[in-house]
């Protein structure tokens, strides 16, 4: 990483204010092409840029060669030094247009078909295991992070951010949504991959409609965290096929795999893959 300049890219446009900050179109002078960029600001030592903001930069690197059709593509990172204790690290991702939020908004009633819907999952579920494959949690999936080009082609976008933006965060007004968030990181319990299946039904059942899983069992509740589940109130379960009636059978048994309490009883992206619901 070295210490460039960042006179290459000539913003255009703010695209977006979130909890990690602003986001800007640019467009790259050499070549012509949008790009999205994304500045964190990182406190340096003695040798610089702390070893971990280092690594979690190589690993998106790393990550940036196998050229994955359903990951963003990191096209540059530009670190500049705005005062002896801090770097500005700005990382230069491809630009695309809309999101799966505003992509569901713009849908014509009475919303996306079943087909649509299980190729954009099937999409999402390719980006997502290749980052398990390398061990690398998304954490933060949402809508809004999961890009659609004009021609239907989804793309992770922050990930491995979360990391790199944890470290560093500025206070910020910005409420970060919760919506998609596993039981077990909203408990502070221990988590891994599972927590990114979670937020995938959340947003699977989202493409039809939203869904309600009622109060877990006393076995599933987690051992290691302080909030017991004397907490909250008795709830039963509501049935997947009357909250979101449009899904198919295979795709109900799809979410309820997904949507599983106990993280290490949730099924993973890679057999989410292989699930019938995709060949049905």
């Amino acid at each position: 990483m070295a210490q460039e300049s960042m006179v290459q890219y000539e913003p255009v446009a703010e695209i977006g204010g979130g909890a990690h900050g602003t986001v800007y179109k640019a467009r790259d002078k050499d070549s012509g092409q949008f790009v999205a960029l994304k500045s964190v600001r990182v406190q340096t030592n003695q040798d610089g840029l702390p070893l971990s903001t280092v690594r979690e930069v190589a690993l998106l690197r790393r990550l940036e060669q196998f050229d994955h059709p359903n990951i963003v593509k990191l096209m540059d990172v530009c670190a500049t030094l705005r005062t002896e204790q801090e770097t500005k690290v700005t990382l230069v991702f491809e630009h695309v247009d809309q999101d799966l939020r505003t992509y569901l908004e713009k849908a014509p009633a009475p919303g996306l078909p079943i087909s649509q819907i299980r190729d954009l999952m099937q999409q999402l579920l390719c980006g997502l295991a290749f980052l398990h494959s390398h061990r690398v949690l998304h954490r933060d999936l949402k809508p809004e992070n999961i890009l659609v080009t004009s021609r239907g082609q989804v793309k992770l976008a922050d990930f491995g951010l979360a990391r790199i933006y944890s470290c560093h965060m500025a206070l910020t007004p910005v409420v970060v949504t919760l919506w998609y968030r596993s039981p077990e990181v909203l408990l502070q319990a221990s988590y891994a991959t599972p927590v990114d299946i979670w937020s995938t039904g959340c947003i699977f059942a989202e493409m039809f409609r939203r869904n309600v899983i009622g109060l877990p069992s006393e076995e599933e509740w987690p051992s290691d965290v302080s909030l017991s589940r004397q907490n909250f109130k008795p709830q039963k379960p509501q049935s997947i096929t009357d909250c979101v009636p449009e899904i198919s059978e295979m795709g109900t048994k799809l979410l309820s795999e997904m949507l599983t309490f106990d993280p290490s009883r949730r099924i993973s992206a890679l057999s989410a893959l292989e699930h019938l619901f995709f060949t049905e």
